[in-house]
């Protein structure tokens, strides 16, 4: 368990890191390049964001190099001459199950701003240092220098825990990965929204029910409403492009069907809560049924 004064000291540096606006020029430009390439191919950014999975694959991921690595440096703490071996193959398992780790962990980045942005760049520039010295260690153990090679795996630990605690910041504190609207409470009461002669029609519209935003469309003479603020990091789903009964987020370019909220294309690993809607006396009404929506992305035809 950590001290009191451990936790103000990591307390503080998250703090710091997050105000030092000299990191944006390169995290920045770094971050806009990775949403260049990934939104070139759909496919590798829906991958690599835990679509089809319903869950993010970053902290599914980190758990084999984090475990790979610990174990190596408990079997050179207790093991001595006889765990060298299989140390070895453990630092070397690590490093490899490091790469697909960082390429979601990047993919998560590349859509954060700001002060989750600067967070991350330093997790990052972080885990690449960590990185760095286990390749050594691995390298220095493959030529019997076991003291040096347990040496760096050490060091490679304790950056660990720092970028580790600041991965945790990010996730539980800045809730990067988390479904945006998870703690939106949607009313099961039919709730007037808009005069029905107001809504045009294929016209995406924002309406609210009681304080949460809500997109309502009408298309081909039916009336559809899903929650508006995109699962994924917030996007207004309202100003993005619809289509074949579809609206892409103008934040991310993730992809739902209006008619439930079903989740088609990613980055988002959930779909959005879906409403009834019906007409009363000219006034357009809905209310959320409060029933489960799917996980899981349908299948593109």
């Amino acid at each position: 368990m950590l001290s009191w004064r451990t936790n103000r000291a990591l307390d503080g540096l998250i703090d710091r890191v997050e105000r030092t606006t000299v990191l944006d020029p390169v995290a920045d430009r770094l971050a806009n390049g990775i949403q260049k390439r990934l939104d070139s191919v759909p496919a590798l950014r829906s991958a690599l964001s835990g679509t089809a999975a319903g869950h993010p694959l970053h902290p599914v991921l980190v758990v084999v190099p984090l475990g790979s690595w610990l174990g190596a440096s408990y079997l050179d703490l207790t093991a001595g001459p006889a765990g060298r071996a299989a140390a070895t193959k453990l630092v070397g398992l690590g490093i490899a199950a490091a790469i697909p780790a960082a390429l979601t962990g990047t993919s998560d980045w590349a859509d954060t701003r700001l002060a989750e942005r600067r967070v991350g760049f330093v997790h990052a520039v972080g885990n690449q240092l960590a990185l760095g010295l286990y390749t050594g260690s691995w390298l220095a153990r493959r030529r019997q220098r076991q003291g040096l090679g347990a040496g760096l795996a050490a060091a490679g630990a304790l950056i660990l825990g720092v970028t580790g605690w600041l991965g945790g910041h990010l996730s539980y504190a800045r809730g990067v990965g988390v479904d945006t609207t998870a703690f939106d409470h949607a009313s099961d009461e039919w709730t007037d929204v808009l005069p029905e002669a107001d809504l045009v029609d294929e016209q995406p519209t924002l309406v609210y029910d009681g304080k949460l935003p809500v997109l309502l469309v009408r298309t081909r003479g039916q009336l559809y409403a899903i929650a508006d603020r995109c699962s994924h990091r917030g996007g207004p789903l309202h100003e993005g492009e619809f289509k074949d009964g579809c609206i892409v987020c103008p934040w991310h370019y993730t992809k739902f069907r209006v008619s439930d909220g079903q989740l088609l294309t990613g980055p988002a690993t959930r779909g959005q809560r879906a409403y009834e809607v019906r007409t009363r006396y000219g006034s357009i009404q809905l209310r959320h049924t409060g029933e489960v929506r799917s996980l899981r992305m349908d299948p593109v035809s």
